[in-house]
């Protein structure tokens, strides 16, 4: 019987160590986590060498403004918006870490959800300040060609009123909107015509950062899929659909050679071992 009592006793403290030690290496793995450098800090989203192996580069793009047009509707660029991660050898394979990917920042949509539903009732109802409407373009998938002059961005445009419920997309992740974003000349099918970007400055600093501004990316070749999971509930509990809604008066789906983007930049790389030593 005191045997049987020492066994269990001792499988109790056993439990109570291992605890113990799992709770120990989660906390020296949190404090093996290394933050950037002084005077790297703006490379936060890039994984340092603890996160993620086999990186060599750290970028961050700040896109300054421009617009995206899909279908009928264009949405200005007027806020600035942050892509940060980072790249092997190739300047491929982006990864990025809980502090970067691409910044969610509100976009105002002309018109509000009156001019992309046109129900004129809501507008009576409830006013035009609560009809204001926001987009933000959230990734939807793993950027390619990330470079100075070329990237490849698939992402997914969240259409942001309490109208429209919390679940209103163009685009999803299993069927984005991609951009093929290029410094250079477009070669969209008609009827859009090709359109040129500029090449960005080039400069290195005293902290060998290397530097690209002033550029503009522009791409008029992709599509734009129909709305998703747009819903009106009216009263609290009676869902209405309106995709449809929003399909007609943003004329989507758009067919490639109907939509087009132009997005101001300036882009920032640097070797990972600078940031984190």
């Amino acid at each position: 019987m005191t045997i049987l009592i020492q066994s269990k006793s001792l499988a109790k403290l056993c439990t109570l160590v291992g605890a113990a030690v799992m709770v120990m290496a989660m906390f020296a793995s949190a404090a093996s986590a290394k933050e950037p450098a002084a005077g790297y800090t703006q490379f936060a989203g890039c994984p340092s060498p603890e996160e993620k192996g086999g990186l060599s580069t750290c970028i961050r793009s700040e896109v300054t403004g421009g617009f995206l047009q899909a279908g009928k509707k264009t949405i200005p660029i007027e806020n600035p918006l942050t892509i940060s991660g980072g790249l092997n050898e190739e300047l491929e394979g982006f990864s990025f870490n809980s502090k970067g990917g691409l910044s969610k920042v509100k976009q105002k949509v002309p018109g509000g959800v009156f001019g992309l539903t046109g129900l004129t009732w809501l507008l009576e109802l409830l006013g035009s300040e609560a009809l204001t409407l926001y987009a933000v373009t959230e990734l939807a998938g793993t950027p390619t060609e990330f470079n100075f002059n070329t990237v490849t961005l698939p992402i997914k445009v969240h259409l942001e009123n309490s109208v429209l419920g919390k679940n209103c997309y163009l685009g999803s992740s299993s069927n984005p909107i991609v951009l093929h974003l290029t410094t250079g000349t477009t070669s969209p099918p008609p009827p859009n015509k090709p359109i040129t970007g500029t090449e960005p400055e080039f400069s290195i600093d005293a902290k060998e950062i290397v530097h690209f501004n002033n550029g503009t990316y522009v791409d008029n070749s992709f599509s734009v899929p129909g709305a998703s999971g747009c819903v009106l509930t009216l009263f609290g509990f009676i869902p209405i659909s309106l995709n449809n809604l929003v399909n007609e008066q943003a004329g989507l789906p758009s067919a490639a050679g109907k939509n087009s983007t132009v997005e101001d930049f300036d882009t920032e790389l640097v070797a990972r071992e600078l940031v984190y030593p």
